[in-house]
């Protein structure tokens, strides 16, 4: 079986005024269920509870403030599964709601069970409707989007490819809201920081995400070597045309080199804890020597961290190069730092390992 994730966002499926579009809804569901025929699995990421719940609250626009965005997300969950499970229902098909927060993905033991319940409903027949858990999250552990929220969820089922339903064509030379004098860019080889710099922009009053938003996603998902698509989302039968090798839209290459799942969860899932500034010499052996980071290398540490934690190394500039998770903790860091490995059992009375972060548990940022 080949895997797929279909983000779908808030533009397409609601609006402040009228609440859920369940005629989008179905015709998605109806596409959907097409790609089942073709012998794809697929999971839905789903934006729209908020905005759904906006209108039976009387909103006119997106709330600010927390505690009434988790309300409108508590109501508006439910209407939106709902039009999800009677759509789909109608091609034989069974969902089910799979909320997530950013502490799913953070811890390593909750990121395994998250990916065991979804291929375990993909195994079964089951299209998983995944959506932030908007009624929980707050701004330590929220999304922010759930173009982010579907990079991530590609990631961790290892899907052949991610496609995001987006309120325009694709990616544009320009924004076409702003200018007439622009041009749909139909393949991406790289995405570089001056395509990044040009996505930037604003959501409207119902999504929390614009074209950068989609484009970072993009980024993090190529790097798991998955191919992503950004196409429109208000075209009937767009899912099954594009898998049937009709080109819309834009196409982001995946890298050939893709991460590891472990390596993904470093790079994108887990929470650094902390930072590491190493000297010239370490730089040099993590990004050109393809070794690992030794205390001698190190010239300062700061956070609050454990063995096993998730740190950033940095350089003198303090720019992050890499990420990874540490055999030592701050305090002993900061005891051994500067120090050759054959000074490190001396000095703290014990020795977990020569590396501070072997190669194995650190990702070039």
């Amino acid at each position: 079986m080949k895997r797929l994730v279909v983000k779908i966002g808030s533009n397409i499926l609601t609006d402040a005024r009228e609440g859920l579009d369940t005629r989008r809804i179905h015709s998605i569901a109806k596409d959907i269920a097409g790609l089942t025929k073709l012998g794809f699995e697929v999971v839905v990421v789903s934006s729209g509870a908020i905005a759904a719940g906006m209108k039976k609250l009387g909103l006119k626009e997106k709330p600010k403030d927390v505690k009434l965005k988790q309300a409108s997300a508590a109501i508006g969950q439910s209407s939106l599964m709902w039009a999800y499970e009677k759509s789909f229902s109608e091609f034989d098909k069974k969902v089910a709601q799979v909320l997530l927060t950013r502490d799913d993905f953070s811890d390593r033991m909750r990121y395994i069970n998250s990916k065991n319940t979804l291929t375990t409903l993909l195994s079964y027949g089951v299209i998983p409707i995944v959506n932030e858990n908007d009624t929980v999250a707050t701004d330590e552990i929220k999304f922010g989007d759930n173009d982010h929220l579907a990079a991530l969820v590609a990631s961790i089922v290892e899907a052949e490819r991610l496609i995001i339903l987006s309120d325009v064509e694709g990616l544009y030379t320009e924004d076409p809201r702003y200018s007439s004098d622009t041009k749909l860019i139909e393949y991406v080889e790289e995405i570089t920081p001056e395509l990044e710099a040009k996505a930037q922009g604003a959501g409207s009053i119902v999504g929390t995400g614009g074209m950068y938003s989609k484009l970072l996603a993009a980024k993090k998902a190529v790097n798991h070597g998955i191919t992503v698509h950004i196409v429109t989302g208000r075209k009937d039968g767009i899912l099954c045309s594009l898998m049937k090798g009709k080109h819309s839209g834009t196409l982001f290459k995946p890298k050939e080199e893709k991460l590891s799942l472990k390596k993904g969860w470093i790079a994108y899932s887990s929470r650094a804890k902390g930072s590491i500034v190493v000297d010239d010499g370490a730089v040099k052996a993590l990004i050109h020597g393809g070794k690992s980071l030794l205390p001698s290398g190190i010239t300062f540490v700061e956070g609050n961290f454990g063995i096993g934690d998730a740190v950033y190394c940095l350089d003198s500039k303090r720019n992050r190069i890499a990420k990874g998770l540490t055999n030592y903790s701050f305090s002993e860091i900061e005891k051994i730092k500067g120090k050759k490995t054959s000074e490190v059992e001396k000095i703290l009375g014990y020795k977990y390992s020569d590396e501070v972060i072997h190669r194995d548990n650190l990702v070039l940022l």
